[in-house]
């Protein structure tokens, strides 16, 4: 499996014949330029995870690519005439390489923000997206975007987070809001449990996990 990492929670990622973007928000950058793609995937409706003025232009270089969403993300963009197919936990999807769908809910930020829905991905059995949640699926997890920094999440939660996962490898996600986002992962490197080691994308181009 190969990814490749476009800042904060935007990664790419190839199994086969699958060439699949997941968030492409408003937090990253060079994702615009992709060809080539089966399809794309949103987790939830906030603008680091999913840039509604960028994304036209996406799916018209990328025709025959499908957009996935949860239901909240999917009613806005129906509203600005983007074809969109909502999704929900227990949904398989077939992309060039299938995807689990699990997950409802973003984590909460505070008990006076109101919640949105928020899905997560796993694709071909192997790679988990979370976006913005503490969901643990109940398959194996072999490689984990790991979110390393947000208003909902605090450094103890992202760790107990990834111990309760356990995957083989944990990629850092979600470190935009950060200015020295590799104490964090130093941090994750040191804590990971037995067995999970922590991979570095970012900037590092396409990377073979």
């Amino acid at each position: 499996m190969l990814l490749q990492k476009f800042g904060h929670s935007c990664v790419l990622v190839e199994e086969g014949d699958a060439r699949i973007l997941l968030d492409p928000g408003t937090f990253s950058q060079g994702f615009e330029g992709l060809t080539g793609l089966t399809a794309i995937l949103v987790t939830h409706q906030h603008p680091d995870h999913v840039d509604v003025s960028r994304l036209p232009a996406l799916l018209t270089a990328n025709p025959d690519a499908s957009l996935h969403s949860d239901e909240g993300t999917a009613a806005e963009l129906a509203e600005k005439n983007i074809d969109v197919r909502a999704v929900r936990e227990g949904d398989v999807l077939d992309v060039g390489a299938d995807v689990r769908v699990v997950g409802r809910q973003h984590a909460q930020v505070h008990p006076d923000v109101p919640l949105v829905p928020n899905v997560c991905y796993l694709v071909a059995a192997r790679f988990f997206h979370p976006g913005d949640s503490f969901t643990v699926p109940e398959d194996e997890v072999e490689v984990l975007a790991l979110p390393t920094a947000a208003p909902w999440l605090k450094t103890a939660e992202a760790v107990d987070y990834l111990r309760q996962v356990r995957p083989r490898v944990a990629v850092p996600i979600h470190e935009a809001v950060l200015a020295t986002p590799r104490m964090y992962y130093g941090l994750f490197d040191r804590l990971a449990p037995e067995g999970t080691s922590v991979r570095v994308i970012d900037g590092a181009g396409i990377v073979d996990v």
